[in-house]
């Protein structure tokens, strides 16, 4: 029962770094179901529910997730975000305070502790102004103003609400967005629109052309996304934005191949920054082009650790796990590299994962295969074959000489001895395939050529068996048993011809030699004047042709 509550913990995981949120929630409370006292899956998904916008039910599990382990700090981490989430400041640092009792360095805690006190202070001294952006009435307000209602087609637009209700503070870096504007000007009931409007200077240009509604919804995205970005970065604190600035170098000395100078730039990062996976993972990627493979997979190891103790993206994580996997592949170590990919799967479906999957899995049955050959072992399974197949115990050989076949495949007698097996069941198809596998390994092996005419004599395809037969007389003009089947054939050929006209025109090779016009000309010209047929024979690909049609019986040559 605990791996199937780890198993629907990891596909919850993926389901999360997806995006799936809805799916994530009810694996965790499957997994819930069978293992109640958990609090890794209370404190997951209370992260899933947190990215839902459903603070109450984050709040709910990740104050389960304490109870259950307090002395856990991920628990108070949860907690703590949930709590600002509410916009219930004052609970939150509680929260973050009381998890830096049993872990006074962990930077996580550090920053959410910084920012609730801050937003704390921001309120003592911006003093006790109204947020216009809460009460209960403020959605119905906009959305039955003209102004307002048509944003509420776009959702990003009922985030940047929920956004300023839960952290008003946060309104200054968000006037540069007209829809705030505009939302103001309706919860505050003054035309802040027209007096900014006014402010500003009479535009003489030509006014541009409009752009298609969707491209200009496009746009505005693309520019809420770049003010988001340098509001983000804006408020980083010092040493973080040194570390961006030496990833940047760091990158560029990468791409020209300078690792030396890309080690110093990604440690320096890793220096400023250590709660940040990416500059780690980074290290690891040059140490991989350094082929130290080794190196490569213990900092991603130490990456994803890092990682998952300060809510990295799963696709990080499993980005982390590819290259361990990469890593193990180049080391030959396919087993590792297989689980390693797999890991990486169950946090985010990558189709570029899924195809190294595929291919280091290959390359394990193909290790298998080839750790299975023993050619002693495959010599004495295949003497018990012969026991069984002259006692008559056909099945009991076929299983002997299968066994061989896997010991030692580059074994040619083998098959033929199997092919042999084949015929006493009558399975004449397999036989031949058999014989096939045999002449490729071997094609001088007379008694090969033998058992596969005998195998197409009784399959009653005797031009087939008449070449086969020829094959082997042409290696040993003394083979008995293949001048007898070269006989047998050409008598049964003569005794019914009209029989054997009608097999040959069921040939699709047969047929397709009289489609073609310039044989039909070649026939008719063998026809008229008989000397010609020395000056086709000198071309091989005719001659064969011809040999073809003579054993199908239906031409003769006198």
């Amino acid at each position: 029962m605990a791996n199937k509550a780890t198993q629907l913990k990891d596909q919850g995981n993926a389901a999360l770094a997806a995006g799936k949120l809805d799916e994530a929630v009810g694996l965790y409370s499957e997994a819930l179901a069978i293992d109640p006292e958990n609090h890794v899956l209370y404190r997951n998904r209370s992260a899933a529910y947190a990215k839902a916008g459903k603070y109450l039910e984050a709040l709910q599990d990740a104050e389960k997730t304490v109870s259950l382990k307090p002395d856990w700090v991920k628990g108070y981490s949860r907690k703590g975000a949930a709590l600002a989430y509410l916009g219930r400041d004052g609970e939150a640092q509680t929260a973050y305070e009381e998890g830096l009792k049993y872990e006074p360095n962990n930077e996580q805690l550090k920053e959410g502790l910084q920012e609730v006190r801050a937003k704390l202070e921001a309120n003592q001294h911006g003093a006790k102004l109204m947020n216009p952006f809460s009460g209960p009435d403020v959605m119905s307000k906009l959305q039955n103003n003209p102004k307002t209602k048509a944003m509420f087609e776009d959702p990003s637009y009922l985030q940047l609400i929920q956004d300023l209700q839960n952290n008003p503070s946060a309104m200054a870096t968000k006037l540069g967005d007209p829809r705030v504007l505009a939302t103001l000007s309706v919860l505050l009931g003054v035309d802040l629109e027209a007096s900014a409007e006014g402010d500003e200077p009479m535009d003489t240009t030509e006014p541009s052309p409009r752009l298609d509604p969707k491209e200009e919804k496009k746009k505005r995205e693309e520019e809420e996304r770049k003010k988001e970005e340098k509001a983000k970065y804006d408020a980083l604190p010092e040493n973080k934005k040194m570390a961006l600035s030496e990833k940047e170098k760091g990158n560029a000395a990468y791409k020209k191949k300078n690792f030396v100078a890309a080690l110093e730039h990604y440690n320096k990062a890793v220096e400023l920054d250590p709660t940040d996976m990416t500059y780690i993972t980074n290290l690891a990627a040059v140490h991989f082009e350094q082929k130290d493979y080794l190196k490569c997979i213990e900092l991603c190891k130490q990456a994803i650790d890092i990682g998952r103790e300060n809510r990295a993206d799963f696709k990080l994580i499993a980005k982390a796990y590819t290259r361990i996997g990469n890593s193990y592949k180049k080391l030959k170590d396919f087993t590792n590299a297989k689980l390693n990919f797999e890991k990486s799967l169950s946090e985010f479906r990558s189709p570029e994962t899924k195809t190294l999957l595929s291919e280091v899995e290959s390359l394990i049955r193909e290790e298998e295969r080839k750790a299975y050959i023993n050619p002693e072992i495959a010599e004495q399974e295949k003497e018990k074959g012969n026991e069984f197949f002259r006692k008559g115990q056909y099945a009991d050989a076929l299983k002997c000489y299968s066994e061989a076949i896997k010991r030692n495949p580059s074994d040619a007698k083998v098959y033929s001895n199997r092919a042999a097996c084949y015929t006493k069941l009558a399975a004449f198809d397999l036989g031949l395939k058999d014989c096939d596998s045999c002449l490729e390994l071997e094609p001088t092996f007379v008694k090969g050529w033998i058992r596969k005419g005998k195998i197409l004599q009784g399959m009653q395809q005797y031009s087939k068996a008449s070449a086969a037969f020829q094959k082997a007389m042409e290696l040993d003009p003394n083979a008995s048993e293949a001048l007898d089947g070269y006989r047998a054939c050409m008598m049964q050929t003569n005794s019914n011809p009209e029989e054997v006209r009608k097999r040959a025109m069921a040939d699709p090779e047969v047929q397709a030699i009289l489609r073609d016009p310039a044989m039909r000309m070649i026939l008719e010209q063998m026809q008229n004047e008989p000397r010609a047929l020395q000056d086709h024979l000198k071309n091989p690909a005719i001659a064969a042709k011809i040999q073809k049609l003579i054993e199908s019986g239906l031409i003769s040559i006198h």
